[in-house]
């Protein structure tokens, strides 16, 4: 009974388990050939296999009620009455066989549950010992399932069934955690809720998580059940420890989000509805850069929702705006700062990247069927405890883990190992490629129960993970230049190099002693020759001119506010993302001399250095550019 999106998650889960799907096909015949079964797909694929095992729903066993001539309903169960009485007042029926009221829909329903069949067989008991006195309201369908480690559950009426019946609904997506993220084992917990657009009225609710997802969906069908609303979920009250909950549960996080849907407070876009888009519709990713570069909607910009006010008149306020985060909160941050400063027309992506990218996900073709994440893999020798770092990123989003395992992995000495625990379920494929990237060893790795647990050891670089023509692999840039453009490519150039594990050294003389000037100059004392530089030259990077084109400084201003509109990053910014990666800047002390310029002068991060500084990197690099 998933809507697509939520069983997307499952159909994840099973593939990362070695389960190969095959979806929107189906079986023309079966062929017994060689000991085993060809299954011949309508598509024309051949599945060779030993067994087939069909496991394709429930039909009502009637037979004897039709030989019987008692009325069969239009579902094909047998027709009751709210007494559980057939067409013939003698003759009642229950369970899987009869037809029942959806407490949803009011119409007739076929729901083979245990549950109700119980239910139904002590009012049968009581009726026909006692007279027609005990009623049956009717059934929500509230089930539960186990598959593999995952928990699947659901209530109420899901968007076909609404569809079906014509019955209007708003849906809403909202990602959580089983407790509270501070207390050790959180694992993710998705719920989807549908419900009336008029009133709030709850008509379905769907979760997919590992712990704690029969709770909540007792809860939600309760509230079902009773006919009540979204309000009804923002207000229920439940037992609260960390272990077990958070102060705001998240069936109280999925009421507050349908009330602020219902309230005008943010209007949602679903995530199908993003590729009917109009062409001129401005997408913005409101997450970090970090999180953006690990993957994105197409054709959706980066401004993290705490850089967005200073975006805002860059961004027309006469156009459709879509905004999204990693699983909606800071979208919806978003979405308040744009209509609160005058922008009309902004939906929040409901559920966020994370409801989109598994919902889209293609279904991998698995050849092997052997897990991809299995329950205990070993990849070499974990004998060794010694030195054993634990990290514990339980709880974090993508690309929390990751940051995590890069963090503390450079503190690891050469055959150090660490252990990192995650509830990301993306961090196993995550963990893998960083350790392929980095020439990391992976020592073993493990999914149960919601957390991925990955031990990596510390080795010395391969030649298989460094792209190097010899030894040396760092790189050296010497700007000699003050110009802007030029300035630019130095930065751009240094930060590639850097985000790829590269050592970068940045030796800046004569002219490029002006890029790294500190913005706010100090108070110096300079004899006349100093002072005659300084009147002369750029006082720090902002001042800098165009090599061609500057036009007595428009030039300079074009390129810049062109920059800013298409959203690359300024030279300051450039300069900063260096100083975060950790590139080293040298000033040349003789140029510096000539020129008359002071350390106090340049910024704080900036190393003083002659010749031999240079040539003893550039020993040691591939690379050495001259800008």
């Amino acid at each position: 009974p998933l809507d697509f999106s939520m069983a997307a998650i499952v159909h994840r889960q099973l593939t990362d388990k070695g389960v190969g799907l095959h979806l929107e096909d189906g079986v023309s015949r079966f062929e017994e050939k060689d000991g085993g079964v060809t299954v011949h797909l309508r598509s024309g694929k051949q599945i060779a296999t030993d067994m087939v095992l069909l496991s394709i729903g429930v039909r009502p066993e009637t037979k004897l009620a039709k030989n019987a001539g008692l009325a069969i309903g239009e579902r094909g169960g047998i027709t009751v009455n709210d007494y559980m009485q057939t067409s013939d007042a003698n003759i009642y029926a229950l369970g899987d066989a009869v037809e029942v009221r959806h407490l949803v829909t009011g119409q007739p329903a076929l729901i083979p549950l245990a549950g109700p069949a119980n239910k139904q067989g002590r009012i049968v008991a009581d009726n026909i010992v006692f007279g027609n006195k005990e009623k049956y309201p009717g059934s929500i369908g509230t089930s539960i399932a186990k598959v593999f480690d995952l928990t699947v559950a659901a209530a109420g009426a899901n968007a076909k069934l609404l569809q079906r019946n014509n019955i209007p609904y708003i849906s809403s997506y909202t990602h959580g955690a089983s407790h509270a993220g501070y207390y050790p084992g959180a694992v993710p917990l998705s719920i989807k809720i549908l419900f009336a657009p008029e009133n709030g009225k709850l008509l379905g609710a769907q979760i997919v998580g590992f712990n704690g997802v029969d709770k909540r969906i007792e809860m939600l069908a309760q509230v079902i059940q009773r006919g009540g609303t979204v309000h009804d979920l923002a207000e229920l009250e439940h037992a609260y420890a960390p272990p077990y909950s958070s102060a705001k549960d998240p069936v109280n996080m999925a009421g507050f989000v349908a009330e602020n849907i219902l309230n005008k407070k943010s209007r949602i876009i679903q995530w199908r509805k993003l590729a009917e888009l109009p062409a001129d519709t401005i997408r913005i990713d409101v997450r970090t850069h970090d999180e953006y570069k690990l993957g994105t909607i197409p054709g959706f910009i980066n401004i993290p929702v705490d850089e967005l006010r200073e975006h805002l008149d860059e961004l027309p306020k006469e156009k459709p705006i879509v905004v999204t985060c990693a699983v909606g909160l800071r979208g919806y941050l978003a979405y308040r700062i744009l209509v609160q400063n005058g922008f009309k027309h902004v939906r929040n992506l409901s559920g966020g990247y994370k409801t989109w990218s598994v919902a889209t996900a293609p279904i991998k073709e698995i050849v092997s069927h052997k897990p991809e994440i299995p329950e205990s893999t070993s990849y070499g020798n974990s004998d060794s405890q010694i030195n054993l770092l634990k990290v514990d990123a339980c709880g974090l989003m993508c690309p929390g883990p990751v940051m995590q395992l890069k963090k503390n992995y450079k503190a690891l000495k050469i055959g150090e190992q660490l252990q990192i625990t995650a509830t990301d379920q993306a961090f196993g494929k995550d963990v893998t490629s960083w350790c392929k990237m980095t020439g990391a060893e992976l020592v073993a790795l493990e999914n149960k129960n919601g957390v991925v647990a990955a031990t990596i050891r510390k080795q010395e670089k391969t030649a298989s993970c460094e792209i190097s023509r010899n030894n040396a692999d760092n790189k050296t840039l010497i700007v000699f230049s003050d110009d802007l453009d030029k300035a630019l490519a130095s930065f751009v150039i240094a930060n590639g190099a850097a985000s790829t594990g590269k050592k970068v050294t940045m030796f800046f003389t004569f002219w490029g002693l002006n890029v790294i000037k500190k913005q706010h100059k100090p108070t110096v004392t300079k004899d006349i020759f100093g002072k005659m530089f300084g009147w002369m030259l750029p006082t720090h990077s902002g001042k800098l001119k165009l090599s061609k084109m500057n036009m007595g400084g428009a030039g300079s201003w074009m390129m810049r506010l062109i920059m800013k509109r298409k959203r690359i990053d300024s030279l300051e910014s450039l300069i900063q993302q260096a100083i975060d990666n950790g590139v080293e800047m040298i000033a040349c002390t003789m140029s510096m001399d000539v020129m008359g310029v002071q350390k106090e002068e340049l910024m704080d991060n900036v190393t003083l250095g002659g010749v031999a500084s240079y040539l003893e990197r550039a020993e040691e690099a591939n690379v050495n550019l001259f800008i």
